[in-house]
C-alpha cells in the first residue's frame, strides 16, 4: 500500500473559500464560526477525509517510526500474548508501538483510528475486521500499511494474520460429540464477530451429527463470575445436557466450578470446553480442555508483514493462516488412572 498524500488545512480552505486561519479556528473550538460554515467546513473534511494533525510538521514529511495497535480489550490476556509478539519485532527495528482501546465497538475504534494517524503512524495493527466505512475511508486517505489480526478475513483491507475461528469451534464440538455427548449447550458472552464464527462452528458440528443446537448468550463481557451464571441458566433451560463448549476460558473456568458446586462430575456428568487456553486452565482439576491459539505468533507475524510492508515488499499472500490446536484436557476426555 503507497503512502498518498494527506489532505492539508488549506486543502480544506481552499474547497470552502475561507482562510486556513479560519479552518484552524473551526477545528479548535467549532463554536468560533457561524453555523453555516460549520456545517460546510464539516462536509469539506469529510469529503476529503481530512485528519488533524497532532504531530510536528517535520513529521508530517518523514516517518515517524511508531506503529498504531488497536485493541477491543486491554483485561484480556489473550492481547497480551498478542503485544508481546508485535513488540519482539518493533521494538529491534526501532519502532515505537502507540495502544488504543476500543472495547469492541467500532465507532470508538473509529475515533481511535483518527486519534492515531493525527501522530502520524507509520502503519496500524488492527484486532477486528469490522469496521465503519469513515475508519476504512481515513486509512485510504492516510495510504498507511494495515494488518488486520485474530482472523482470516476473506477481502483484508491490506493484510491479515490470524486463524480459522469457525473450524476451531468446530473441531472441539466434534470431539466432545465424539466422547459421547449428546446434549451439548453454547455459552457465549459480548457476541463480537469472533463470538459469532465460534457459534457458527458449534452449529455446523451438531448438524453434521444430527444434534440440536442451544446457545444461552450475553452481550456482558465475560468473566468467571459470569461463566457460572451462565452456567446456572444453562442447566435451568436444558436440563439433560451433558456438554458445555464456553466462548473463552475465563466463560469455561467459572462454568465448571458452578458445575463443581451442584455436585456434577467434569467430565462424566457433563464435558467442559474453553478457548485460548490461558494457563489457568492447567490449574483447575481436570484441567480445562481449550482451543490454543498461536496469539503471540500473529502479533509477531503482523509486526513483521508490516515493517515489511514498510520497506517495500510485496506479500501475494495477503492472508496468512497460523492455525490452532485443541488441547482436549480432563475436562472433554477423562485422563485414565
Amino acid at each position: 500500500m503507497n503512502r498518498a498524500k494527506r489532505p492539508t488545512l488549506q486543502d480544506v480552505a481552499d474547497l470552502v473559500g475561507v482562510t486556513k486561519m479560519t479552518v484552524s479556528r473551526y477545528l479548535r473550538d467549532p463554536s468560533q464560526v457561524s453555523a453555516a460554515l460549520r456545517d460546510s467546513l464539516q462536509q469539506a473534511v469529510e469529503e476529503l477525509g481530512y485528519i488533524p494533525s497532532r504531530a510536528p510538521d517535520i513529521l508530517s514529511k518523514a516517518r515517524s517510526h511508531a506503529i498504531g495497535v488497536l485493541l477491543p480489550s486491554i483485561s484480556n490476556q489473550v492481547f497480551s500474548a498478542l503485544i508481546r509478539g508485535v513488540e519482539s519485532v518493533t521494538e529491534p527495528a526501532g519502532y515505537q508501538t502507540l495502544y488504543a482501546h476500543f472495547g469492541y465497538d467500532p465507532t470508538i475504534e473509529e475515533a481511535r483510528v483518527a486519534t492515531l494517524l493525527s501522530f502520524h503512524v507509520d502503519g496500524l495493527i488492527l484486532s477486528e475486521t469490522l469496521h465503519t466505512e469513515r475508519t476504512l475511508r481515513m486509512i485510504r486517505t492516510a495510504g498507511v500499511p494495515v494488518v488486520e489480526v485474530m482472523e482470516t478475513p476473506c477481502n483484508p483491507i491490506d493484510l491479515a494474520v490470524g486463524l480459522d475461528h469457525t473450524a476451531a469451534s468446530k473441531e472441539m464440538t466434534e470431539a466432545m460429540i465424539a466422547s459421547g455427548k449428546r446434549h451439548i449447550v453454547y455459552l457465549a458472552a459480548r457476541l463480537d464477530s469472533r463470538t459469532h464464527q465460534r457459534i457458527s462452528g458449534y452449529r455446523q458440528a451438531l448438524g453434521a451429527a444430527g444434534l440440536n443446537p442451544h446457545v444461552v448468550e450475553t452481550e456482558a463481557p465475560s468473566t468467571f463470575t459470569l461463566g457460572g451464571h451462565l452456567a446456572a441458566d444453562a442447566l435451568a433451560r436444558h436440563p439433560g445436557l451433558d456438554g458445555l463448549i464456553c466462548t473463552n476460558d475465563d466463560v469455561a473456568v467459572g462454568a465448571m466450578l458452578a458445575c463443581q458446586q451442584r455436585g456434577l462430575r467434569v467430565p462424566d456428568d457433563v464435558a467442559i470446553a474453553g478457548y485460548n487456553a490461558l494457563d489457568i486452565g492447567k490449574a483447575l482439576s481436570p484441567q480445562l480442555a481449550s482451543v490454543i491459539t498461536p496469539r503471540e505468533a500473529i502479533g509477531r507475524v503482523a509486526a513483521e508483514r508490516l515493517l515489511g510492508r514498510l520497506a517495500g515488499r510485496d506479500y501475494p499472500d495477503r492472508v496468512v493462516d497460523l492455525g490452532y490446536a485443541l488441547a482436549l484436557g480432563g475436562s472433554v476426555v477423562a485422563s485414565r488412572p
